[in-house]
């Protein structure tokens, strides 16, 4: 019994560990700069966090029958995929922090133009899809932390019983990724000015752009 615990014990803080990884965390903080309430920062990480558990699932069943033979030809070049996909959000992010959108209002017979940012997401419906498919690919890669978990589990010998480590190894990525997404998004919203949104467009991007490169050279 005492075996199950400290198993269950340690997939949960390897989760929690694992969710903020740099890549994890430039990734989510690509769409989360777009947040205009706690609220939806936090549904977007817990959006994040399904997709990560779904592919992290797949992951453990196929290491269950596979063993590291897998991940070695084939899920880690995953890790290239991130790669690409960060270096395309952090693009996005600097578009954002350069690029303002123009709006010409007329007053009567004084027309002016209104520069701003769209910055802000309301409802989510298109962040939560994009984040969710952030979320299913970064399962894919970077699986230090499941392997690990793979490793201390082999006193568990079913399927099932790592399945539910996979489970409670979810509930933390999940944990810190809304503890993440709460940090984070606090100060942006309630700083609400264009100035600001771009600067943080300019280190998310910057950010991005620069991991992105790092993981395809296979420097990090």
């Amino acid at each position: 019994m005492l075996d199950y615990l400290s198993f269950a014990f340690l997939a949960l803080v390897l989760g929690f560990k694992h969710s903020y990884d740099a890549d994890h965390l430039i990734a989510v903080s690509s769409l989360l700069r777009k947040s205009a309430s706690l609220k939806l920062s936090v549904k977007l990480g817990m959006s994040w966090a399904f997709g990560h558990m779904l592919t992290a699932t797949i992951v453990t069943t196929l290491l269950y029958f596979f063993r590291e033979s897998l991940l070695r030809s084939w899920l880690a070049n995953f890790d290239k995929v991130v790669g690409v996909m960060l270096v395309v959000l952090g693009l996005w992010s600097l578009k954002d922090a350069f690029f303002q959108h123009s709006h010409r209002h007329r007053h009567g017979e004084m027309a002016h133009s209104h520069t701003h940012i769209h910055g802000r997401e309301e409802d989510g419906r298109h962040a939560h899809r994009h984040i969710f498919g952030i979320g299913v690919i970064h399962g894919l890669a970077s699986n230090d932390e499941l392997l690990l978990l793979f490793t201390a589990s082999l006193g568990v010998t079913t399927l099932g019983g790592i399945l539910a480590g996979t489970a409670i190894f979810s509930l933390g990525v999940v944990l810190g990724m809304v503890l993440f997404a709460l940090f984070f998004s606090f100060p942006i919203i309630r700083l609400r000015g264009d100035f600001f949104h771009r600067a943080i467009s300019l280190v998310a991007g910057s950010l991005g752009v620069l991991y992105g490169v790092l993981m395809l050279l296979s420097v990090v």
